[in-house]
């Protein structure tokens, strides 16, 4: 019985031309573009510079600026106040205003103030650009330092204290080493969360949930027939994932593939049963896709996506702990990152398997073989 009701699900689920082209398309689309353009690092920032000096020291700063490859003066205004209308145009993101005197009160020893005046709308942008600004600046000073102390014969080194930083699991901090992976679990959750989700739906629209009722066919058996291809089309996924994160950013499994594809297992159980759940209460496609798409919504912010899950308020760290899309992210992170293996991911091993339990089990009591 089961192998008919598996040969009925794959017919219909492709007997729409656009799913295999979406299988292939939505994981590539996702995996390939996003990573560039999803990324915390803040390059190009348009600079307006006040130089009220005019002297060598601010046009090496400024130099020194504009190789850095974070700023592009956009703007060089004889006045503060002039500098603010290119904030307010847009023109502009940062103000840097550089004091009369600065060179002969830098070889006088007596130090100058800069001010640094961000465009804080985007407060992120605003922070990062202070970042970058107030470490070049930092770096500036200790280039001319030699310069402007005297009394240190050249042979002798200027006192500083050395850091050597050591980046564990992404040395060259590559934030497209951090995003593949969460994106990985964005597509595998879309995909097998929206597909079940309106398949039943679907079956009741064109009329042969009907047929399926009258069938002798247990409930377990209609469910599993459901989940089955979902399982499939959730490996054929993660597959096609895992090769473009090797073929185009050269990302690998350092613990191997069993732990990963383990662990997909159990999550296409759960966002499919989740699916599954809400389509039996659906009564119409547009109602389960809109709220599918709730859930999902909440699922992903809440995941640590974009935004560290430590970073939260309590209520939303207490929250997130019942989300199973953060625990596949730590998951799908670890194994890629880290190397982890199933032992070291134990606590989302058993977070992921109660949900699966419980998604599934609710889906087959909802599921009524006499429409009420």
């Amino acid at each position: 019985m089961l192998n008919y009701l598996l040969k009925k699900e794959m017919k219909q689920l492709f007997r729409n031309p656009f799913i295999p082209k979406m299988l292939i398309g939505f994981p590539m689309l996702v995996l390939i573009v996003l990573p560039w353009a999803a990324s915390y690092e803040i390059k190009n920032l348009n600079l307006s510079i006040v130089d009220n000096d005019h002297s060598t020291y601010s046009r090496q700063l400024t130099e020194k600026i504009v190789s850095s490859g974070y700023f592009r003066i956009t703007d060089q205004s004889v006045s503060f106040s002039q500098a603010i209308k290119s904030i307010e145009s847009k023109e502009s993101d940062l103000i840097l205003q550089i004091p009369p005197h600065f060179e002969k009160d830098m070889i006088a020893g007596q130090g100058a103030k800069l001010l640094l005046a961000p465009n804080a709308v985007n407060g992120m942008k605003a922070g990062l650009g202070m970042t970058y600004m107030t470490r070049i600046i930092s770096d500036f000073n200790l280039d001319i330092l030699p310069r402007i102390v005297p009394s240190l014969l050249p042979s002798q080194a200027i006192p500083s204290i050395e850091i050597n930083s050591s980046f564990k699991f992404n040395p060259y901090l590559n934030y497209r080493v951090y995003m593949v992976p969460a994106l990985i679990v964005l597509v595998i959750t879309l995909l097998c969360g929206f597909l079940p989700g309106v398949s039943i739906v679907l079956e009741k629209e064109v009329g042969t949930m009907e047929q399926i009722n009258v069938s002798p066919v247990s409930k377990g058996l209609f469910i599993l027939a459901k989940l089955i291809p979902f399982w499939i089309i959730g490996f054929f996924i993660l597959t096609v994932a895992i090769v473009i994160a090797w073929a185009v950013y050269g990302l690998v499994l350092p613990g191997g593939y069993y732990t990963v594809y383990l662990f997909t297992v159990i999550y296409i159980l759960v966002v499919s049963g989740l699916g599954l759940v809400i389509s039996n209460y659906a009564q119409t496609m547009q109602q389960a896709m809109f709220v599918i798409f709730f859930f999902m919504l909440v699922f992903i912010m809440l995941s640590g996506l974009y935004t560290p899950i430590d970073s939260m308020p309590e209520w939303a760290k207490w929250l997130a702990a019942f989300n199973p899309v953060k625990h596949f992210m730590v998951v799908m992170r670890s194994a890629f990152m880290k190397g982890s293996t199933v032992f070291d991911l134990a606590t989302e091993l058993y977070a992921l398997l109660g949900f699966a339990v419980f998604f599934n089990t609710w889906a087959i009591l909802s599921y009524r073989k006499i429409n009420r």
